[in-house]
């Protein structure tokens, strides 16, 4: 068979859905677990190396520091730039009749399977979310809805779905529960093996036995906690009518992590919001996007590749470039500048959440594994263009580095040379002025936060009436946390997860918990 692979579609050679090296044997295996170290390596020796040059070359470190610091400021600026257009995007799409406007277009033959993968969240969580299906702005007999549930979560999950089936089914063309069974070999727990089994089943049940075209069902895979805003699915029909190739083409709504956040502390509020700004400049430059957490895709093109890889922890990335490489390079990922509501991560005390929200974000930024996957399959898949096979490599090589290294280097290292230096450097003006540079670079570069407050405060939902209006004033100081939250909930989350893939001790799906 591998003598031949090369005659195979590229999606159903034997290591497409590969998830890490021990799967793998003989050059091959030692290829990827190869790339499945470097971007550990390159982080490490980043920030180790300016450490030792603060230590035997001060001054070439402090320039190096000064020109960083110059190139925060140039690029805070140049991500400040995209946040404000998206967000002017996002008012505009959010104003607009989407129903008027897919009328236009003859859409009845299409239906939408929706699915939420279901573990042990409370039962209000999933109330508000199907309560919100429930108010969509579309005929809702074309709603395929599946709450996704898993064997392993026990009876009382299952007597939630049975619950929520009796009181929303037939506001909807079909309501169907799976469980997802436990311990299936080669598959990991989590959302990648759940949300697989689940759409199989609906295959098997409903689509086959209906005889649905496979390019008439878009699939929307939404995790538990989405709160859908009521034009969504006429907003995913226009963009999909319209798209040059919806078939390979993913589409991606911006996610607000909103629901709870009159609920949640400070430190919460910020870096929910920081991670929807992330997307937000994500979707103004959709030539680097990858699709994430709740996203929508064609039935088509799911199972061209067998659905989402169950061996994943970021399975909804992977999604992307399963797709990407099955199609040869020819995929996309569209940005709708529309949003859907998520939780904020809280504990039940400011310890839990901290923890809560590190372990989520570790999970997020093991996303380096994709790096691995890439940049083998891009050694293999010679069908995509060259030039294109290099800049995406890069692309992703620097954001993974970028996002663990940038922080550290801009809020701890920067002092490294003034307190590692030695005597000689103390003794010069270059040592003076060092901290007055960085200073105020930083203190220019922070003019950012002014935005991402007023930004912040105009997507926060209405005021509870039991707060204050004094709460404004501290949702909008809140921003004073990033440098913090950059550190301890992006850069060492990230640099966690480097190390565990660098060393081969591969993570597991660790599911967020849920709190209203």
């Amino acid at each position: 068979m591998e003598d031949n692979a090369h005659l195979l579609p590229y999606a159903r050679r034997s290591d497409f859905h590969v998830g890490r090296a021990t799967e793998l044997s003989g050059g091959k295996r030692k290829l990827y677990r190869f790339l499945e170290i470097l971007p550990g390596l390159a982080s490490w020796t980043t920030l180790i190396g300016i450490v030792l040059l603060s230590i035997y070359r001060p001054f070439l470190a402090a320039y190096f520091i000064i020109a960083f610091s110059i190139f925060w400021v140039l690029k805070t600026a140049f991500l400040s730039y995209h946040l404000r257009h998206n967000w002017r995007r996002l008012r505009h799409h959010m104003s607009l009749d989407w129903q008027d406007l897919v009328s236009r277009f003859e859409h009845e033959h299409l239906y939408h399977l929706v699915i939420f993968p279901f573990y042990k969240e409370p039962r209000e969580v999933i109330e508000a979310t199907l309560e919100s299906l429930v108010r969509v702005s579309y005929d809702k007999k074309k709603l395929i809805v599946v709450l996704a549930t898993e064997e392993r979560a026990g009876g009382e999950a299952a007597q939630i779905a049975t619950e929520m089936k009796e009181r929303f089914g037939e506001e909807f063309g079909h309501f169907e529960i799976t469980s997802h069974p436990a311990n299936v070999p080669g598959e990991m727990a989590g959302k990648g093996s759940n949300v697989s089994y689940a759409i199989e089943k609906v295959r098997e049940k409903l689509i086959e036995p209906n005889k649905i075209p496979y390019e008439h069902i878009i699939v929307s895979n939404f995790d538990i906690d989405t709160v859908l805003y009521p034009d969504y699915f006429n907003c995913l029909v226009w963009h999909f009518m319209t798209a040059e190739r919806p078939l390979k083409s993913s589409f991606q709504p911006v996610p607000l992590f909103n629901n709870n956040l009159w609920q949640a502390g400070s430190l919460s509020r910020v870096v929910a919001m920081s991670s929807t700004f992330w997307e937000m400049v994500q979707q103004e430059r959709p030539e680097r996007m990858a699709t994430f957490s709740s996203h929508s895709v064609s039935f088509q093109a799911l199972y061209e590749v067998n659905y989402w890889q169950r061996n994943m922890v970021s399975e909804d990335s992977r999604i992307y470039w399963n797709l990407m490489m099955a199609n040869d390079g020819e995929y996309d990922v569209i940005p709708l500048s529309y949003p859907v509501s998520m939780d904020a991560n809280v504990g039940g005390n400011l310890f839990e959440t901290v923890k809560n929200i590190y372990k989520q974000h570790r999970r997020w930024t093991y996303g380096v594994e994709n790096f691995s996957y890439i940049a083998y399959h891009f050694t293999r898949n010679k069908n995509i263009r060259l030039g294109k096979r290099i800049k995406i490599l890069l692309q992703q090589a620097e954001g993974y580095w970028s996002l663990v290294t940038n922080p550290i280097m801009l809020f701890v290292l920067g002092w490294a040379p003034i307190f590692l230096g030695g005597r000689v450097f103390h003794e010069t003006v270059l040592s003076y002025n060092l901290p007055i540079v960085v200073r105020n670079l930083l203190i220019l570069a922070m003019f950012g936060l002014v935005i991402s407050s007023i930004i912040s405060l105009s997507l926060a939902p209405k005021r509870p009436a039991h707060r204050s209006r004094f709460a404004y004033v501290v949702m909008a100081i809140q921003w004073l946390l990033v440098p913090f939250t950059m550190i301890i909930f992006s850069a060492l989350p990230g640099l966690d997860a480097q190390t565990r893939l660098m060393f081969g001790r591969y993570m597991g799906f660790w599911v967020t918990p849920k709190k209203r």
